[in-house]
């Protein structure tokens, strides 16, 4: 079933050669990604780092901007600003401690997101249970996995995980690049 416009099937169609490029793109990154793990854990704490820096900046303006006078709200938005400072700055100065974080922080929303989901399924009728159960003993199991194996997880697993998204992104696009393309 096509769920794109007919604009956007021609568009698509017209400009499948980049999207297709652009999915072979992704798959190499992803592949790099993850046979250098633990180069795209760090460099994606450190980006994740100058993300926070950036926004606590931009926070901490805006509460001089729009909170000034208004004491209550600009201390409470001149703090948030300074938390995501001080947070982008913990993570670019110590990348490998903010992985090392940031692993357990996923480890332990992975346990609970998946016991939580696993309860949700049976105790509620809902539809696809099966997949449903399947897929929350998946994410508790991999929870389980990178809690174990912390703190050794903690160097590689986010670059990891960046490289199978980006794979999987990629083909995404490939196998829609090559559906769109013109009939010869």
């Amino acid at each position: 079933m096509n769920l794109l416009t007919p604009k956007q099937n021609e568009i698509l169609s017209q400009h499948w050669g980049w999207f297709f490029a652009f999915g072979l793109a992704l798959i190499a990154l992803g592949v790099l990604a993850v046979v250098y793990s633990v180069s795209a854990t760090l460099i994606s704490v450190i980006f994740f780092g100058a993300v926070l820096t950036i926004s606590g900046i931009v926070i901490m303006f805006d509460s001089f901007k729009s909170s000034w006078g208004i004491w209550n709200e600009f201390f409470l938005h001149l703090g948030m600003g300074l938390l995501y400072l001080i947070a982008g700055v913990i993570l670019i100065k110590g990348p490998v401690m903010g992985s090392l974080t940031l692993t357990l922080i996923l480890a332990i929303f992975y346990i609970v997101l998946g016991l939580v989901r696993t309860v949700s399924c049976l105790i509620r009728p809902i539809a696809n249970r099966g997949w449903r159960l399947a897929s929350s003993i998946i994410t508790l199991i991999l929870g389980l996995l990178i809690l174990i194996e912390w703190p050794a997880s903690g160097l590689f697993i986010l670059g990891l995980f960046i490289g199978i998204d980006l794979i999987f992104t990629g083909w995404i696009y490939v196998v829609t690049a090559l559906s769109a393309r013109p009939a010869k």
